[in-house]
Protein backbone atom coordinates (compact mmCIF):
# COMPACT_ATOMS: atom_id res chain seq x y z
CA UNK A 1 0.00 0.00 0.00
CA UNK A 2 0.98 3.70 -0.82
CA UNK A 3 2.08 6.01 2.10
CA UNK A 4 0.42 9.22 1.82
CA UNK A 5 1.36 12.42 4.54
CA UNK A 6 -1.65 14.45 5.90
CA UNK A 7 -2.14 17.67 7.57
CA UNK A 8 -5.08 18.96 9.25
CA UNK A 9 -6.78 19.83 12.24
CA UNK A 10 -8.78 18.26 15.24
CA UNK A 11 -12.55 19.91 16.52
CA UNK A 12 -10.87 21.62 18.73
CA UNK A 13 -8.76 23.10 16.50
CA UNK A 14 -4.98 21.55 17.33
CA UNK A 15 -2.86 21.44 13.98
CA UNK A 16 -2.08 17.26 13.52
CA UNK A 17 0.04 16.19 10.77
CA UNK A 18 1.40 12.32 10.00
CA UNK A 19 1.59 9.37 7.69
CA UNK A 20 -0.57 6.48 7.16
CA UNK A 21 -0.94 3.70 3.91
CA UNK A 22 -4.06 3.58 2.27
CA UNK A 23 -5.05 2.89 -0.84
CA UNK A 24 -5.82 5.85 -2.52
CA UNK A 25 -6.32 9.50 -1.64
CA UNK A 26 -10.03 9.31 -1.25
CA UNK A 27 -9.87 6.35 1.35
CA UNK A 28 -7.62 7.79 3.71
CA UNK A 29 -9.62 10.71 3.70
CA UNK A 30 -12.70 8.96 4.78
CA UNK A 31 -10.45 7.44 7.82
CA UNK A 32 -8.94 10.55 8.82
CA UNK A 33 -12.58 12.24 9.20
CA UNK A 34 -13.40 9.22 10.82
CA UNK A 35 -11.19 9.88 13.75
CA UNK A 36 -12.28 13.59 13.72
CA UNK A 37 -9.42 15.30 11.71
CA UNK A 38 -10.63 18.03 9.34
CA UNK A 39 -7.93 17.17 6.45
CA UNK A 40 -5.74 20.53 5.27
CA UNK A 41 -3.73 18.62 2.56
CA UNK A 42 -2.66 14.86 1.40
CA UNK A 43 0.00 13.94 -1.02
CA UNK A 44 1.74 11.26 -1.78
CA UNK A 45 4.95 10.21 0.63
CA UNK A 46 8.06 10.24 -1.98
CA UNK A 47 9.81 7.19 -2.41
CA UNK A 48 13.08 6.88 -0.38
CA UNK A 49 16.03 5.15 -2.01
CA UNK A 50 17.08 2.36 0.23
CA UNK A 51 18.66 -0.75 0.10
CA UNK A 52 17.36 -2.62 3.07
CA UNK A 53 18.76 -6.18 4.01
CA UNK A 54 15.90 -8.06 5.37
CA UNK A 55 13.08 -6.03 7.35
CA UNK A 56 15.14 -3.73 9.46
CA UNK A 57 13.62 -5.51 12.72
CA UNK A 58 15.67 -8.18 14.30
CA UNK A 59 13.78 -11.57 15.65
CA UNK A 60 14.96 -10.69 19.29
CA UNK A 61 13.33 -7.50 18.94
CA UNK A 62 9.93 -8.68 17.74
CA UNK A 63 10.13 -11.50 20.60
CA UNK A 64 10.75 -8.53 23.10
CA UNK A 65 7.82 -6.60 21.57
CA UNK A 66 5.39 -9.95 21.29
CA UNK A 67 6.34 -10.47 25.14
CA UNK A 68 6.13 -6.94 26.60
CA UNK A 69 2.41 -6.04 24.53
CA UNK A 70 1.41 -9.39 25.93
CA UNK A 71 1.88 -8.30 29.38
CA UNK A 72 0.42 -4.85 29.13
CA UNK A 73 -2.49 -6.30 27.01
CA UNK A 74 -2.87 -8.45 29.89
CA UNK A 75 -2.89 -5.84 32.66
CA UNK A 76 -5.76 -4.57 31.28
CA UNK A 77 -4.08 -1.39 28.97
CA UNK A 78 -6.13 -0.28 25.49
CA UNK A 79 -4.53 -1.69 22.87
CA UNK A 80 -3.87 1.61 21.19
CA UNK A 81 -2.38 2.65 24.26
CA UNK A 82 0.08 -0.52 24.47
CA UNK A 83 0.65 0.40 20.73
CA UNK A 84 1.70 3.90 21.77
CA UNK A 85 3.63 2.84 24.69
CA UNK A 86 5.52 -0.13 23.10
CA UNK A 87 6.42 2.59 19.71
CA UNK A 88 7.64 4.98 22.10
CA UNK A 89 10.43 2.98 23.65
CA UNK A 90 11.18 1.14 20.69
CA UNK A 91 14.60 2.19 19.61
CA UNK A 92 14.82 0.89 16.16
CA UNK A 93 13.27 3.70 14.20
CA UNK A 94 11.63 0.95 11.59
CA UNK A 95 9.85 -1.02 13.89
CA UNK A 96 9.00 2.39 15.66
CA UNK A 97 7.42 3.64 12.12
CA UNK A 98 5.72 0.04 11.80
CA UNK A 99 3.97 0.30 15.18
CA UNK A 100 2.37 3.57 14.92
CA UNK A 101 1.21 2.60 11.17
CA UNK A 102 -0.19 -0.56 13.39
CA UNK A 103 -1.62 1.71 16.42
CA UNK A 104 -3.27 4.34 13.29
CA UNK A 105 -4.57 1.11 11.48
CA UNK A 106 -6.25 -0.01 14.65
CA UNK A 107 -7.44 3.51 15.54
CA UNK A 108 -9.20 3.47 12.06
CA UNK A 109 -11.32 0.88 12.89
CA UNK A 110 -9.27 -2.13 11.74
CA UNK A 111 -8.54 -5.19 13.93
CA UNK A 112 -4.91 -6.05 15.53
CA UNK A 113 -4.79 -8.68 13.17
CA UNK A 114 -5.64 -6.77 10.12
CA UNK A 115 -3.40 -4.13 10.99
CA UNK A 116 -0.34 -6.39 11.41
CA UNK A 117 -1.01 -8.13 7.52
CA UNK A 118 -0.42 -5.11 6.42
CA UNK A 119 3.40 -5.46 7.37
CA UNK A 120 4.38 -9.21 6.04
CA UNK A 121 7.84 -9.23 6.55
CA UNK A 122 8.06 -8.50 10.34
CA UNK A 123 4.99 -10.28 11.20
CA UNK A 124 4.79 -13.39 9.33
CA UNK A 125 1.53 -15.54 8.37
CA UNK A 126 2.02 -17.53 11.45
CA UNK A 127 2.28 -14.68 13.88
CA UNK A 128 -1.35 -12.81 12.29
CA UNK A 129 -3.11 -15.73 12.54
CA UNK A 130 -2.62 -16.54 16.21
CA UNK A 131 -3.40 -12.95 16.95
CA UNK A 132 -6.65 -13.52 15.01
CA UNK A 133 -7.53 -16.83 16.42
CA UNK A 134 -6.75 -14.78 19.89
CA UNK A 135 -9.27 -11.57 18.35
CA UNK A 136 -12.01 -14.57 17.88
CA UNK A 137 -11.70 -16.48 20.52
CA UNK A 138 -11.79 -12.80 23.19
CA UNK A 139 -8.47 -14.29 24.91
CA UNK A 140 -6.10 -12.09 22.64
CA UNK A 141 -3.80 -11.98 26.16
CA UNK A 142 -3.27 -15.55 26.48
CA UNK A 143 -2.73 -16.00 23.05
CA UNK A 144 -0.10 -13.39 22.94
CA UNK A 145 1.57 -15.18 26.17
CA UNK A 146 1.56 -18.23 24.25
CA UNK A 147 2.95 -16.19 21.20
CA UNK A 148 5.44 -14.65 23.30
CA UNK A 149 6.68 -18.02 24.67
CA UNK A 150 6.90 -19.65 21.21
CA UNK A 151 8.82 -16.96 19.72
CA UNK A 152 11.41 -16.89 22.32
CA UNK A 153 11.92 -20.84 22.28
CA UNK A 154 11.99 -20.49 18.24
CA UNK A 155 14.62 -17.65 18.62
CA UNK A 156 17.16 -19.63 20.95
CA UNK A 157 16.57 -23.12 18.50
CA UNK A 158 17.64 -20.47 15.56
CA UNK A 159 20.76 -19.17 17.74
CA UNK A 160 21.87 -22.69 19.26
CA UNK A 161 21.89 -24.17 14.86
CA UNK A 162 23.77 -20.79 14.18
CA UNK A 163 26.00 -21.20 17.08
CA UNK A 164 26.85 -24.48 15.93
CA UNK A 165 27.74 -23.40 12.53
CA UNK A 166 29.90 -19.95 13.37
CA UNK A 167 33.02 -22.01 14.91
CA UNK A 168 33.36 -24.76 11.76
CA UNK A 169 33.24 -21.52 9.35
CA UNK A 170 35.79 -19.05 11.03
CA UNK A 171 38.25 -22.21 11.28
CA UNK A 172 37.80 -23.43 8.06
CA UNK A 173 37.75 -19.40 6.51
CA UNK A 174 41.17 -18.94 8.43
CA UNK A 175 42.45 -22.39 7.23
CA UNK A 176 41.62 -21.32 3.34
CA UNK A 177 43.34 -18.00 4.15
CA UNK A 178 46.64 -19.49 5.72
CA UNK A 179 46.72 -21.38 2.58
CA UNK A 180 46.33 -19.36 0.23
CA UNK A 181 48.30 -17.03 1.99
CA UNK A 182 51.56 -19.72 1.89
CA UNK A 183 51.31 -20.48 -1.52
CA UNK A 184 50.54 -16.71 -2.46
CA UNK A 185 53.21 -15.20 -0.45
CA UNK A 186 55.71 -18.10 1.23
CA UNK A 187 55.87 -20.69 -2.02
CA UNK A 188 57.36 -17.91 -4.42
CA UNK A 189 60.32 -17.20 -2.31
CA UNK A 190 61.13 -20.99 -2.37
CA UNK A 191 60.37 -21.02 -6.05
CA UNK A 192 63.13 -18.02 -7.03
CA UNK A 193 65.60 -19.57 -4.68
CA UNK A 194 65.12 -23.30 -6.63
CA UNK A 195 65.50 -21.61 -9.99
CA UNK A 196 69.42 -21.53 -9.41
CA UNK A 197 69.87 -25.04 -8.49
CA UNK A 198 69.49 -26.09 -11.84
CA UNK A 199 68.93 -29.50 -10.27
CA UNK A 200 65.56 -31.30 -11.01
CA UNK A 201 62.90 -31.00 -8.03
CA UNK A 202 60.74 -33.70 -6.32
CA UNK A 203 56.83 -34.54 -7.60
CA UNK A 204 55.57 -32.69 -4.76
CA UNK A 205 57.85 -29.77 -4.96
CA UNK A 206 56.70 -29.65 -8.47
CA UNK A 207 53.16 -29.83 -7.59
CA UNK A 208 53.28 -27.16 -5.06
CA UNK A 209 55.36 -24.56 -7.29
CA UNK A 210 52.27 -25.38 -9.78
CA UNK A 211 49.66 -24.82 -8.06
CA UNK A 212 50.73 -21.74 -6.84
CA UNK A 213 51.89 -20.41 -10.29
CA UNK A 214 48.39 -21.30 -10.97
CA UNK A 215 46.90 -19.31 -7.66
CA UNK A 216 48.84 -16.06 -8.79
CA UNK A 217 48.23 -16.25 -12.29
CA UNK A 218 44.36 -16.74 -12.09
CA UNK A 219 43.72 -15.26 -8.71
CA UNK A 220 41.64 -12.21 -10.11
CA UNK A 221 39.55 -14.93 -11.98
CA UNK A 222 39.12 -17.27 -9.38
CA UNK A 223 37.74 -14.76 -6.83
CA UNK A 224 35.20 -13.82 -9.58
CA UNK A 225 34.33 -17.19 -10.15
CA UNK A 226 33.27 -17.66 -6.56
CA UNK A 227 31.81 -14.65 -6.05
CA UNK A 228 29.95 -15.68 -9.10
CA UNK A 229 29.82 -18.74 -7.84
CA UNK A 230 28.33 -17.64 -4.54
CA UNK A 231 25.59 -15.56 -6.47
CA UNK A 232 24.20 -18.49 -8.13
CA UNK A 233 23.93 -20.88 -4.97
CA UNK A 234 22.23 -18.14 -3.87
CA UNK A 235 19.80 -17.82 -6.79
CA UNK A 236 19.33 -21.19 -7.20
CA UNK A 237 18.21 -22.63 -4.06
CA UNK A 238 15.62 -19.25 -3.75
CA UNK A 239 13.70 -21.51 -6.64
CA UNK A 240 11.63 -24.38 -5.87
CA UNK A 241 13.68 -27.12 -7.36
CA UNK A 242 16.68 -26.12 -5.88
CA UNK A 243 15.23 -25.59 -2.62
CA UNK A 244 13.91 -28.94 -2.73
CA UNK A 245 16.97 -30.67 -3.35
CA UNK A 246 18.92 -28.33 -0.67
CA UNK A 247 16.43 -29.02 2.09
CA UNK A 248 16.86 -32.87 1.29
CA UNK A 249 20.59 -33.11 0.72
CA UNK A 250 20.84 -31.60 3.94
CA UNK A 251 18.78 -33.90 6.22
CA UNK A 252 20.71 -36.71 4.67
CA UNK A 253 24.33 -34.99 5.22
CA UNK A 254 25.97 -37.54 7.30
CA UNK A 255 27.16 -34.63 9.84
CA UNK A 256 25.00 -31.81 9.62
CA UNK A 257 21.71 -33.44 8.70
CA UNK A 258 21.55 -34.64 12.24
CA UNK A 259 21.53 -31.33 13.94
CA UNK A 260 19.16 -30.19 10.47
CA UNK A 261 16.54 -33.07 11.35
CA UNK A 262 16.26 -32.72 14.85
CA UNK A 263 15.85 -28.86 14.05
CA UNK A 264 13.29 -29.12 11.87
CA UNK A 265 11.18 -31.53 13.83
CA UNK A 266 11.30 -29.04 16.65
CA UNK A 267 9.97 -26.56 14.72
CA UNK A 268 7.60 -28.52 13.43
CA UNK A 269 5.93 -29.29 16.68
CA UNK A 270 6.55 -26.69 18.24
CA UNK A 271 4.50 -24.56 15.77
CA UNK A 272 1.84 -26.96 15.14
CA UNK A 273 1.19 -27.30 19.06
CA UNK A 274 1.26 -23.71 19.72
CA UNK A 275 -1.04 -23.02 17.07
CA UNK A 276 -3.82 -26.52 18.34
CA UNK A 277 -3.39 -25.01 22.17
CA UNK A 278 -4.63 -21.36 20.62
CA UNK A 279 -7.59 -22.76 19.13
CA UNK A 280 -7.04 -22.74 15.77
CA UNK A 281 -8.41 -25.62 13.66
CA UNK A 282 -6.21 -28.34 12.80
CA UNK A 283 -6.44 -27.75 8.99
CA UNK A 284 -5.76 -24.37 9.30
CA UNK A 285 -2.69 -25.23 11.82
CA UNK A 286 -1.25 -27.37 9.32
CA UNK A 287 -1.28 -25.16 6.13
CA UNK A 288 0.30 -22.29 8.61
CA UNK A 289 2.81 -24.93 9.94
CA UNK A 290 3.80 -25.63 6.28
CA UNK A 291 4.19 -22.37 4.84
CA UNK A 292 6.33 -21.30 8.00
CA UNK A 293 8.41 -24.79 8.40
CA UNK A 294 11.46 -23.80 6.86
CA UNK A 295 11.88 -26.99 5.04
CA UNK A 296 10.56 -27.92 1.70
CA UNK A 297 10.19 -32.03 2.72
CA UNK A 298 8.83 -31.22 6.09
CA UNK A 299 6.18 -28.78 3.96
CA UNK A 300 5.74 -31.31 1.35
CA UNK A 301 4.72 -33.86 4.12
CA UNK A 302 2.28 -31.46 6.08
CA UNK A 303 0.16 -30.33 3.13
CA UNK A 304 0.17 -34.48 2.72
CA UNK A 305 -1.09 -34.50 6.46
CA UNK A 306 -3.55 -32.20 5.46
CA UNK A 307 -5.50 -34.07 2.45
CA UNK A 308 -4.94 -37.02 4.72
CA UNK A 309 -7.01 -35.39 7.40
CA UNK A 310 -9.72 -34.13 4.77
CA UNK A 311 -10.25 -37.65 3.80
CA UNK A 312 -10.84 -38.74 7.03
CA UNK A 313 -7.48 -40.05 7.78
CA UNK A 314 -4.54 -39.15 10.30
CA UNK A 315 -1.58 -36.98 9.90
CA UNK A 316 0.42 -39.71 10.83
CA UNK A 317 1.13 -41.82 8.19
CA UNK A 318 2.12 -38.74 5.95
CA UNK A 319 4.85 -38.04 8.47
CA UNK A 320 6.16 -41.40 8.36
CA UNK A 321 6.34 -41.66 4.35
CA UNK A 322 9.37 -38.46 4.49
CA UNK A 323 11.66 -40.36 6.86
CA UNK A 324 12.94 -37.49 8.69
CA UNK A 325 10.37 -37.72 12.09
CA UNK A 326 11.18 -40.61 14.29
CA UNK A 327 9.26 -43.74 14.87
CA UNK A 328 9.14 -42.16 18.89
CA UNK A 329 7.88 -38.62 17.22
CA UNK A 330 5.23 -40.59 14.85
CA UNK A 331 4.25 -42.72 17.84
CA UNK A 332 3.88 -39.50 19.89
CA UNK A 333 1.70 -37.79 17.64
CA UNK A 334 -0.93 -41.00 16.70
CA UNK A 335 -1.22 -40.96 20.39
CA UNK A 336 -2.14 -37.75 20.34
CA UNK A 337 -4.68 -38.02 18.08
CA UNK A 338 -6.47 -40.79 19.87
CA UNK A 339 -6.21 -39.52 23.19
CA UNK A 340 -7.67 -35.90 21.81
CA UNK A 341 -3.94 -34.42 23.71
CA UNK A 342 -2.03 -33.53 20.23
CA UNK A 343 -1.37 -30.07 21.55
CA UNK A 344 0.54 -31.23 24.70
CA UNK A 345 1.95 -33.98 23.09
CA UNK A 346 3.28 -31.97 20.47
CA UNK A 347 4.71 -29.43 23.11
CA UNK A 348 6.12 -32.49 25.13
CA UNK A 349 8.14 -33.82 21.64
CA UNK A 350 9.25 -29.70 21.07
CA UNK A 351 10.77 -29.61 24.23
CA UNK A 352 13.04 -32.80 24.04
CA UNK A 353 13.88 -32.10 20.74
CA UNK A 354 14.99 -28.89 21.85
CA UNK A 355 17.04 -30.41 24.60
CA UNK A 356 18.40 -32.67 21.49
CA UNK A 357 19.32 -29.85 19.55
CA UNK A 358 21.23 -28.87 22.40
CA UNK A 359 23.21 -31.88 22.48
CA UNK A 360 23.23 -32.49 19.00
CA UNK A 361 25.47 -28.84 18.82
CA UNK A 362 27.87 -29.89 21.19
CA UNK A 363 28.28 -33.19 19.39
CA UNK A 364 28.96 -31.27 16.29
CA UNK A 365 31.52 -28.96 17.65
CA UNK A 366 33.89 -31.51 19.48
CA UNK A 367 33.48 -33.57 16.12
CA UNK A 368 34.22 -31.17 14.03
CA UNK A 369 36.81 -28.81 16.10
CA UNK A 370 39.77 -31.58 15.59
CA UNK A 371 38.63 -32.80 12.36
CA UNK A 372 39.17 -29.46 10.81
CA UNK A 373 43.03 -28.76 12.89
CA UNK A 374 43.85 -32.25 11.37
CA UNK A 375 42.60 -30.94 7.71
CA UNK A 376 44.73 -27.61 8.16
CA UNK A 377 47.65 -29.24 10.05
CA UNK A 378 48.10 -32.02 7.26
CA UNK A 379 47.58 -29.17 4.03
CA UNK A 380 50.09 -26.76 5.58
CA UNK A 381 52.30 -29.51 6.74
CA UNK A 382 52.00 -31.28 3.02
CA UNK A 383 52.88 -27.46 1.24
CA UNK A 384 55.98 -27.32 4.09
CA UNK A 385 57.46 -30.95 3.21
CA UNK A 386 57.21 -30.34 -0.62
CA UNK A 387 59.24 -27.16 0.04
CA UNK A 388 61.73 -28.60 2.29
CA UNK A 389 62.67 -31.89 0.24
CA UNK A 390 65.29 -30.17 -2.38
CA UNK A 391 66.73 -28.99 0.47
CA UNK A 392 67.04 -32.55 2.09
CA UNK A 393 68.53 -33.58 -1.78
CA UNK A 394 71.32 -31.25 -1.67
CA UNK A 395 72.30 -31.15 2.09
CA UNK A 396 72.27 -35.81 1.08
CA UNK A 397 74.43 -34.98 -1.66
CA UNK A 398 76.79 -32.38 0.33
CA UNK A 399 77.37 -35.36 2.91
Amino acid sequence: MPVFEYKGKTLAGAPVFGELSAGNREQLARLLRQNRILVSSIRKKPAELKIRLGSGVKKVELSRFTRQFATMIGAGLPMVQCLEIMGTQTENKEFCRIINAVKESVQGGSTLSEGLRRHPKIFDYLYVNMVEAGEMSGALDTILVRLALYREKADALVRKVKGAMVYPCVVAVVAIGVTTGMLTFIVPTFAKMFSGLGAELPKPTMIILALSHFLQANFPFLIIGLIGGIIGFIFWIRTESGRAIFDATLLKAPIFGNLARKSSVARFTRTLGTLLSSGVSILDALEITAKTAGNVVIANAIKKSVLSIAEGETITAPLKETGVFPPMVTQMISVGEKTGGLDEMLQKIADFYDEEVDQAVSSLTSVIEPVIIVIMGMVIGCILIAMYLPMFDIIGKIG
